[in-house]
């Protein structure tokens, strides 16, 4: 005789929010795809800044005209390094916002590095000119900013303060009203 296992109900709990969060999973996944939901506006983006207190790393790459950049040739200013990619819909969301907010301050010692996640200059050259971006883009091929920064999310944002430490950071897209809130204060120091 076989006996029937009735599954526990924490089992069935379990296997149920499961089974929901793929579902709503796909159904998200399907409306970005498709256009028919569209990212926030402005202020309405909840990204939460968390401070922090580390040095930052020494990170080595190159800008989209094939030269040597690097991180400690900024001491002295104040920089947010921003970690992007062509093909992710946040980033697109908050490029005006970031561009804005780098004209608006880089006369007072600010300097705002835009860095590609693993995309070739082809690649990244024409979102450059779509978006008219004109703070240093840097091409990171090979994800070594991810693990400096140790992140693993698009788009990540850090504020590094004119001693070179970084101060700031948070993981998804921001309006000009959150960059004027929590960055300025930094670079008014």
């Amino acid at each position: 005789m076989i006996e029937k296992r009735n599954p526990s109900p924490a089992r069935f709990y379990a296997m149920l929010m499961i089974g929901t969060g793929l579902i709503a999973l796909g159904i998200m996944l399907f409306l970005l795809l498709s256009g028919s939901a569209s990212l926030p506006a402005g202020d309405e983006f909840s990204t939460v800044p968390v401070k922090v207190d580390y040095a930052a790393p020494e990170l080595n790459l190159v800008d989209m005209a094939g030269d040597n950049v690097s991180l400690q040739n900024y001491v002295g200013s104040v920089v947010l390094v921003n970690l992007w990619a062509t093909w992710c819909p946040p980033c697109k969301e908050e490029m005006p916002a970031l561009q804005s907010f780098y004209e608006r301050h880089k006369s007072d010692g600010f300097i705002l590095v835009g860095i590609n996640q693993e995309e070739t200059p082809e690649v990244v050259r024409p979102f450059v000119a779509d978006f008219g971006l004109t703070f240093p883009i840097w091409l990171d091929e090979n994800y070594l900013t991810q693990r400096e920064f140790n992140t693993l999310s698009l788009p990540s944002s850090f504020v590094i303060d004119r001693g070179g430490q970084v101060r700031l950071m948070w993981v998804g897209a921001v309006s000009e009203k959150f960059l004027e809130k929590h960055v300025t204060k930094i670079i008014k120091e």
